[in-house]
């Protein structure tokens, strides 16, 4: 008997704790994410800044953080993760709809806005 509990004991911190690597590396793919579109956007700052000089940066910028939303949403199950994500996918849209028509100094808050918000969700 004791050596029936002893193993089902056992077999239970196993589960919790592979269950907890688990939610720490989720985590922390969350955080390098996070910090990925953190430098997309300073780059679409950037690029907007010179926009001028080369106006292709910006997309490449938004492509960017395209791509590590894409990778965000595909790893989390998070309701508030995923509506930060949905906002800043929104905010993306619109500066590229801003360049299509003809801007070329849009206003990139929303993004702004939106990545620090992904930031923050993602932090522990």
């Amino acid at each position: 008997m004791r050596r029936t509990v002893l193993a089902a004991a056992t077999a239970a911190l196993a589960v919790t704790v592979t269950a907890g690597c688990g939610a720490v590396d989720k985590a922390m793919d969350c955080v390098k994410t996070a910090d990925a579109i953190g430098t997309s956007v300073d780059n679409l700052g950037k690029a907007v800044g010179n926009a001028t000089d080369d106006p292709t940066r910006a997309d490449r910028a938004l492509d960017d953080i395209d791509k590590e939303l894409s990778s965000l949403k595909n790893k989390t199950g998070d309701a508030d993760l995923s509506k930060a994500v949905d906002d800043l996918n929104k905010a993306v849209g619109n500066v590229r709809t801003a360049i299509r028509n003809g801007d070329h100094t849009p206003d990139i808050s929303g993004v702004t806005s939106a990545a620090k918000e992904v930031g923050k969700v993602c932090t522990p």
